[in-house]
């Protein structure tokens, strides 16, 4: 059931493109290839891996971003804008059993074209957490 390292955290923000802009031209990501959610989104890479992604927020959001992420802040501004923290796991199985014997709630998603099985749930100051399993 070990957790590896962090994935990628996804930022909500009004302005996708100049949050883009600024961690490239600011920071030198570069922005790289994603899947499609159908919603807006952009994946911004260090080397060969996505770390930061980000997705339109506020009030506003798509019904196809609501249903595939779900959203539990309409900020655009300040901490509320991080929606999610990605880990990379090993030891699916076992980290479910954990989780029921914890009893923490969370939700099961399979994910083809990345070959991803993803477990989300919230931490106790309400952080939604992802965990990727290879699928």
């Amino acid at each position: 059931m070990p957790i590896s390292h962090i994935e990628h955290f996804l930022i909500q923000t009004a302005d996708i493109e100049a949050t883009r802009d600024w961690y490239v031209n600011v920071l030198g990501f570069r922005e790289g290839p994603h899947p499609d959610f159908k919603f807006p989104v952009v994946w911004l890479y260090l080397g060969d891996t996505d770390v930061v992604h980000l997705t339109q927020g506020g009030k506003d959001v798509s019904a196809n971003r609501t249903a595939y992420l779900g959203q539990q802040s309409a900020a655009t501004i300040g901490s509320g804008v991080v929606d999610h923290i990605a880990f990379r796991c090993t030891g699916l199985s076992e980290m479910m059993e954990r989780l029921k014997r914890s009893q923490v709630e969370f939700r099961k998603r399979m994910v083809d074209d990345q070959g991803l099985f993803q477990l989300f749930l919230f931490d106790p100051n309400g952080v939604k957490i992802e965990l990727n399993f290879a699928n």
